[in-house]
């Protein structure tokens, strides 16, 4: 049902709307509307009735211009208009409607006489108008915008306008106050033309995100993103860096002039107009760049112990993941795609500087290098003796013992499990090593993670031999014609040769330790040489062998005697030494027969003093008439270097039996004396 209000309304612009035209009698044009405003594209309908007076006959009939040429002959209009003329009335349908149909239409008819044409003046007016939706108020929520919106266009009068949300007509208001959701789009249309909507206004569409180039994205390239959205009115954009909060472009394009590898992540942009704001979905920018400086780790960061497990890590920024490998001291180790090395059980020969090269296809790069510090206990050490080859007596010999061990091994030396002082570096000195040094010797090396000891080594001292001594064998009393035996030894490395000598012979009596007196008698009195000799030097002892035979059984007084002989014999002892160390003389050793072996001994590098040592004689009481002797060497500590040792002469009688005492000679003590003294005399002028 139609309200009285709107009939009215209806009828006053239906008057408004007629045009009628006439200038002459009987002759006519009447249009429905003097007014057309229509949208941009859109179809409009020009209306018209005539009249003319009878005796005519209509002929043709056209709309057209001012220069009142038919419309259908002009080719801008020819495929746009169309006529739907009859009996006095015609209408023109004109589609798509552009800026320039803005202008004057007119309706003319001509008849079959000349006089009769007749166009209507004035025609119908033609506006192309524009339509525009201004928001007066908005108010924007996050779920919604409620806006007051007014349709705008360039037609006059009383225009009528419609709304269209989302494609259909929701009122006729103008202002039209709504919400909008954001999919929501909106328009206005002149009245009748509602398919010729104003351009649609809604809040932006989700907006789309693209990347140039498209392809990889290398560091140092040119990229732009660029973000567009469908809005209206256009929408305002800014671009953000995922976890910023700080725009970092408002403009449609965000330009990389040179990308580098720290521009990597996720972008997003919104697009903004005054009905609401929407946010891109991510944009991830993949750089593709050559490996940064790797970073290399050891695990444990600790110290690192032998036996243990230990992992090297390679790591290195790269896009594409970088492949990974491993070098020990410069040389090729092991790829590692993943840039990990492991040591399952880590030896000291693993010890060193460790580096890694981290490369993809846009280059390469290696890391600095790491110490890889193994440590371990000492190492079996080894041993060296200085100098190398033969050790004589006296010189300077080092001892050094070394291992390989880490931290730095501390070492011990010991001569047969007794410790030694220790110098650095594990070295034991002898400045003048002697005989008593010779023995086994090893060292210890230890750390805090172990101790281990070398295998021993002989120290093997060379020396020149020492001092002589004598023994007489038998011991006990030596029956005249029996065989004795003299034994020289000595102290030597290497083992001395002995040569024994008498004196006032040329030759040698033996060689060797032993020196074998057959069928002992008085006739082998005498002084005695034992020479012992090595290649380092020489030593001899001298001794006086003094066989003296007694008559008488006066043993008491004979004791006496010897012992008045002893003492006498130490006083001149005496005397000679004191005599010798005031002369400042060293006595020359008993001379030795030219031809003997014992010569050549004297040439050598070492040479010790003579000796001169006294064999001890003692006669005892017998049944039987042979001489018995005993004879008996006793060796005395080593004098210094200038002095002769004597050994003591005992004298004992001799018992015969009683039935022929009165046959034997019995000699005066003081003749035993001088036989004594003259031997003493005899030997100490030789010398």
């Amino acid at each position: 049902m139609v309200s009285t209000r709107a009939l009215s309304l209806l009828l006053v612009a239906l008057l408004f709307s007629v045009q009628v035209v006439q200038n002459k009698a009987g002759w006519g044009v009447t249009y429905t509307t003097a007014k057309i405003c229509a949208s941009n594209g859109s179809t409009v309908e020009m209306k018209c009735t005539y009249t003319y007076p009878a005796g005519y006959t209509v002929t043709e009939e056209f709309w057209c211009f001012e220069n009142n040429e038919n419309l259908k002959g002009n080719l801008d209009y020819k495929d746009r208009i169309q006529y739907n003329c009859t009996e006095k009335s015609c209408t023109m349908k004109m589609a798509d409607l552009k800026w320039t149909d803005s202008r004057e239409y007119r309706f003319r008819f001509i008849t079959d006489k000349t006089e009769g044409k007749y166009t209507g003046v004035p025609g119908i007016t033609l506006s192309i108008t524009a339509l525009q939706v201004e928001v007066t108020k908005i108010r924007v929520n996050e779920s919604c915008t409620k806006a007051e919106l007014k349709c705008k266009s360039s037609c006059t009068g009383d225009v009528s306008y419609v709304w269209l949300k989302n494609g259909k007509e929701v009122t006729e208001e103008n202002p039209y106050i709504t919400s909008l959701q954001f999919n929501d789009s909106i328009c206005c249309a002149l009245k009748g033309q509602g398919k010729y909507c104003s351009a649609s206004l809604y809040a932006p569409k989700l907006p789309s995100v693209s990347v140039s180039p498209s392809a990889e994205i290398v560091e140092g390239s040119s990229v732009t993103l660029t973000c567009s959205s469908d809005a209206n009115p256009a929408a305002n954009y800014t671009w953000y860096k995922e976890g910023g909060q700080t725009p970092l472009s408002i403009t449609k394009q965000l330009s990389f002039p040179s990308i580098q590898s720290s521009d990597s992540g996720v972008y997003n942009c919104t697009a903004q107009n005054e009905l609401g704001i929407r946010k891109s979905k991510h944009l991830l920018i993949n750089v593709k760049y050559a490996p940064k400086l790797p970073s290399v780790s050891v695990s444990p960061s600790a110290e690192i112990v032998e036996g243990s497990s230990v992992t090297l890590t390679c790591s290195s920024d790269a896009n594409p993941a970088a492949n990974y490998t491993w070098y020990k001291e410069g040389l090729f180790l092991a790829w590692a795609p993943d840039g990990v090395h492991h040591f399952t059980s880590i030896s000291p020969e693993n010890r060193g500087n460790y580096s890694c090269k981290s490369e993809n296809q846009y280059g390469q790069i290696n890391s600095s290098p790491v110490f890889i510090n193994v440590q371990y206990p000492p190492k079996l050490p080894s041993v060296s003796v200085s100098p190398s080859a033969e050790i004589v007596e006296g010189r300077s010999v080092t001892l050094t013992c070394s291992s390989d061990a880490n931290p730095a091994a501390n070492y011990t030396w010991y001569k047969e499990d007794e410790p030694l002082p220790v110098g650095p570096e594990g070295v034991h000195h002898f400045t003048s090593i002697s005989s008593e040094d010779r023995g086994n010797y090893f060292c210890k090396s230890e750390n805090q993670y172990g101790q281990i000891n070398s295998s021993p080594v002989f120290i093997n001292v060379q020396y020149a031999p020492k001092l002589p001594s004598v023994s007489v064998s038998p011991s006990a009393e030596i029956v005249e014609g029996s065989s004795v035996t003299l034994t020289c030894s000595s102290d030597a490395n290497p083992a001395a040769n002995y040569t024994w000598y008498k004196e006032d012979e040329d030759s040698a009596k033996a060689s060797g330790h032993n020196f074998i007196i057959d069928k002992f008698s008085p006739a082998h009195s005498g002084a005695y040489q034992c020479k012992v000799q090595n290649k380092l030097g020489f030593h001899s002892l001298t001794f006086l062998l003094a066989v003296v035979r007694l008559s008488g059984n006066d043993t008491e007084m004979w004791k006496v005697i010897a012992g008045t002989a002893i003492a006498i014999l130490l006083v001149v002892v005496l005397i000679w030494i004191l005599f010798s160390i005031w002369k400042k003389e060293i006595p020359r050793k008993l001379p030795e027969p030219t031809k003997s072996p014992g010569t050549s001994a004297q040439k050598q590098p070492v040479e010790q003093n003579c000796n001169l040592h006294y064999a001890s004689i003692q006669f005892s009481k017998k049944q039987t008439d042979p001489l018995y002797s005993n004879i008996k060497s006793k060796k005395h500590k080593e004098e210094e270097e200038n002095k002769i040792q004597y050994a003591a002469v005992k004298v004992a009688s001799v018992s015969v039996a009683p039935s022929n005492r009165n046959q034997e000679t019995e000699e005066d003590p003081a003749t035993l004396y001088s036989s004594i003294n003259k031997a003493l005399q005899k030997y100490m002028n030789q010398n």
